[in-house]
């Protein structure tokens, strides 16, 4: 399949939702009694966006965007890092509030890269199944489905690692994480249903992953 402008304008929007998302995280938000990062309203994007992009181009497509995003988000951090080592100017006095908002320790960096990996190729894996299952009926089940397994795992792995053995670890942490993602995308499918329809329609396509390998580290098809 050639690349299309709109797969490309899916992929961007899915990396700039990740990459995002893991910047604007260090915030934490208060919403009545439950208190979650304010990642967690755009974090669900590239989970919507991933759908889609399974759900119409297939699952190699959908592997190659994750590592796309993985690649983009390690350049990303690389490059804070270089920017946090290098001298500030005499005059400038942020270089404290640089490293505490963009500054990443090791332990929350492999949280989030493991987060990331497990919990999106278990959504689309989930997805591609689920859409042979289903024979491409009820899209709204394979959304939702593949959510709640992917958003679970990146979830748990995100917050056992990150903070396990510290005071702020907590499993109900990730119950109100986990729920809030999971309802965001079940609010969005209404969205999730005219993307896809305009994009099956206007590519004239609609991939369903009968004979894919679906081994995650195969780059190349």
């Amino acid at each position: 399949m050639s690349i299309s402008y709109r797969l490309v304008l899916i992929t961007a929007v899915f990396v700039t939702s990740l990459i995002t998302a893991n910047t604007i995280a260090v915030k934490l938000v208060s919403l009545g009694p439950v208190i979650v990062p304010a990642a967690i309203f755009i974090f669900p994007l590239s989970y919507i966006f991933g759908d889609v992009l399974t759900e119409v181009y297939g699952y190699q497509w959908a592997r190659r965007v994750i590592w796309l995003g993985f690649l983009c988000n390690l350049i990303f951090v690389a490059f804070v890092w270089i920017g946090q080592l290098l001298p500030a100017a005499p005059f400038w006095d942020g270089q404290e509030s640089y490293q505490r908002i963009l500054g990443y320790t090791p332990r929350l960096l492999v949280a989030s890269f493991g987060g990331y990996f497990v919990g999106e190729f278990a959504n689309s894996f989930v997805l591609a199944k689920m859409k042979i299952l289903t024979r491409g009926r009820w899209l709204w089940s394979r959304t939702i489905g593949s959510t709640i397994i992917g958003q679970g795992l990146d979830t748990s792995v995100f917050i056992t690692l990150a903070f396990i053995g510290t005071p702020s670890f907590l499993p109900a942490i990730i119950l109100y994480h986990w729920l809030a993602k999971t309802l965001i995308e079940a609010a969005a499918t209404p969205f999730t249903y005219a993307v896809v329809g305009f994009l099956k329609k206007k590519e004239a396509i609609d991939t369903y992953d009968y004979q894919t390998n679906f081994n995650p580290f195969l780059i190349k098809d």
